[in-house]
């Protein structure tokens, strides 16, 4: 298992192949990650603990809760972001294995290119 720090908590890469990846997430409490989307990369998360606040969209923001157990579908070009509210969010992500390709439109911790 690899380890990436981030901002907003972790993340726990568990399988990295050529044909899928697979990994935790742990966002902190009050933490979000980037408004973002990807280009080739496909996902689905499902939420393991804590309530993650699911934003898509790009104006209006649709907002979207959702519950431990609960899980969601994310295809290129969508527009969204995780948040943590009040406690720790754990998630875990299967995704297509593009890992780099994210397109970041908004970033609480300065990391949108100019």
């Amino acid at each position: 298992m690899r380890i990436v720090d981030k901002p907003w908590g972790h993340e726990e890469i568990w399988a990295e192949t050529s044909r899928y990846a697979g990994k935790f997430l742990v966002i902190k409490a009050g933490e979000k990650l980037s408004r973002q989307f990807h280009e080739r990369k496909e996902e689905t998360i499902c939420v393991l603990d804590g309530v993650l606040v699911l934003e898509l969209g790009h104006a209006p923001v649709e907002v979207r809760q959702l519950q431990r157990g609960e899980s969601y579908h994310i295809t290129p070009g969508t527009v969204h972001r995780f948040c943590a509210a009040d406690t720790d969010v754990r998630l875990v992500e299967v995704s297509t294995p593009e890992l780099d390709d994210v397109v970041r439109l908004e970033d609480k911790y300065a990391r949108v290119p100019d």
